[in-house]
């Protein structure tokens, strides 16, 4: 049983950081392409951050430059690092993953995050 869980998130001002994490359990991290998604208020889920197997990462455009997606296979977690947050990234994140050979996508529940002064 694949499971995720989000945490890190919380209240921080603009242009401040945050570290969210997604603890893996059920497969390994380093086995299958890791991503961070988010959903604004009234908004579709996005795409934020990928890390393949072989730990190439890739950011879609709210995310380049400013977060970083990364992994510890011996604690079988995967991180986003965020920095110079802004209001706009405001948003439940979420960590996800859809194991090759198989049509089952797995989610976690979401970490909260809120860029407010």
């Amino acid at each position: 049983q694949v499971q995720l869980e989000e945490s890190g998130g919380g209240l921080v001002q603009p242009g401040g950081s945050l570290k969210l994490s997604c603890k893996v359990s059920g497969i390994r991290c380093e086995d299958v392409v890791m991503d961070w998604h988010r959903q604004a208020p009234g908004k579709q889920r996005e795409s934020v951050a990928t890390i393949t197997t072989g730990g190439t990462t890739n950011y879609r455009d709210p995310a380049k430059g400013r977060f970083t997606i990364s992994r510890d296979t011996a604690k079988n977690t995967v991180y986003l690092q965020m920095t110079n947050l802004r209001p706009e990234d405001t948003a439940v994140y979420y960590c996800h993953t859809k194991p090759p050979f198989t049509s089952v996508e797995y989610w976690g529940r979401g970490t909260q995050v809120t860029v407010s002064s």
